[in-house]
């Protein structure tokens, strides 16, 4: 059953600026909700990013939330979580990177900072509830006395992938206005509310690395001595090549290869970070049939000694797949899949659906065959 909010009730809006946080906020209010909206101001790059870049959390996005507020009649706040971020998200960023990893900042953000930190923020506010614009929704199962997490109804803007890291307690203060709507549906009513964003583009970029260009942002924040340089082998160890730091390589990534030619196309297929080796082969090298997943966090507790199945993602934009849990030690499980899967990537997060419902997710260590 849909969570029923009180009449009334005081909420507590996270404004990014977007289309999809001001029709929240403006959908709230028209409802009879009191409202408050805060931007959080998570960087001090805002000067150098505006809003045709795609980003978030710049700003002039928390300017235009200022707007939005404004036009809706609502107090606003900007929170400064700068410090909060660096060391939560930004640093984390950089360190999976150095590792040989590729994070997933986004999910780290709502984990550390909009979902712990402004919820307090909201409730030393007086306010009952949290609202985001996630594309996500938020039931109540009283059989099982648990709040499930579920999709979003428009499955090209779905975003419960970014939220498995929700707890019960949170998820019972948590509102998504939007989860409900198609991404068409929410830009007409922001143009009916006559909202001033409502032709803005979504945001697309990680909001603190313009251009999408991680080489120079991890450079000019690592210490010198953690970007080694290294060789580029084959699967058998015979040496390609040679790069100048494993943080500019993914698994699955094909371009900027700096390897002699051979007849079929080389992929990253490993990254060995403690010999500071780039491993390459072919396409089909790419896929494997297991993955070991470590800090797992269940929204709806699992039935582990079963070997539950469920439908995976490896990453957001990854098609579901069918999967089968085996727990281990340390809040960890080996997950074998139906089908091979191409670039599971360490350091990505891979998330657990049961239909439309997040069961929960954790974080890929290592992928075997």
């Amino acid at each position: 059953m849909s969570v029923e909010i009180k009449k009334g009730a005081r909420i507590v809006v996270a404004m990014s600026g977007g289309v999809d946080s001001s029709v929240s906020a403006a959908w709230l209010k028209n409802q009879g909700y009191d409202v408050i909206g805060i931007s959080l101001q998570l960087h001090d790059l805002g000067q150098d990013v505006e809003n045709t870049f795609g980003t978030c959390c710049s700003l002039s996005d928390i300017a235009d939330a200022r707007r939005v507020a404004e036009q809706i009649k609502i107090p606003f706040y900007v929170a400064n979580m700068e410090e909060e971020f660096e060391a939560s998200v930004i640093e984390d960023f950089i360190q999976e990177y150095l590792q040989g990893r590729t994070p997933n900042p986004c999910v780290r953000c709502n984990e550390k900072v909009k979902f712990s930190r402004l919820m307090q923020w909201a409730l030393d506010l007086g306010a009952e509830y949290l609202a985001t614009g996630h594309y996500a929704t938020v039931a109540y199962e009283p059989e099982s006395h648990q709040y499930e997490l579920r999709k979003g109804d428009d499955p090209e803007k779905d975003q419960s992938y970014f939220l498995f890291t929700l707890k019960q307690q949170e998820l019972a203060r948590t509102v998504f206005p939007v989860g409900h709507l198609q991404k068409n549906q929410v830009r007409k009513l922001a143009q009916e509310l006559g909202l001033v964003v409502a032709d803005k583009p979504d945001s697309q970029e990680i909001c603190f690395v313009r251009d999408r260009n991680y080489k120079d942002f991890i450079e000019k924040k690592a210490p010198p001595h953690l970007l080694r340089a290294g060789n580029i082998v084959d699967l058998n160890g015979k040496v390609l090549g040679t790069h100048t730091g494993i943080h500019q390589f993914t698994i699955g990534q094909h371009k900027r290869l700096t390897v002699s030619q051979t007849e079929e196309p080389l992929y990253v297929v490993a990254i060995r970070c403690h010999a500071d080796e780039v491993v390459v082969g072919k396409e089909s090298d790419l896929f494997r049939n297991r993955c070991f997943v470590k800090q797992l966090n269940w929204i709806s507790p699992p039935q582990l000694h079963r070997a539950p199945q469920y439908m995976a993602k490896i990453r957001y934009r990854a098609p579901e797949s069918p999967v089968t849990l085996y727990p281990l030690l340390d809040n960890r499980a080996e997950v074998r899949f139906n089908e091979p899967q191409r670039a599971i990537t360490p350091g990505q997060a891979i998330v657990f659906y049961n239909g439309n419902q997040v069961m929960g997710g954790g974080w890929i260590e290592e992928s075997a065959e």
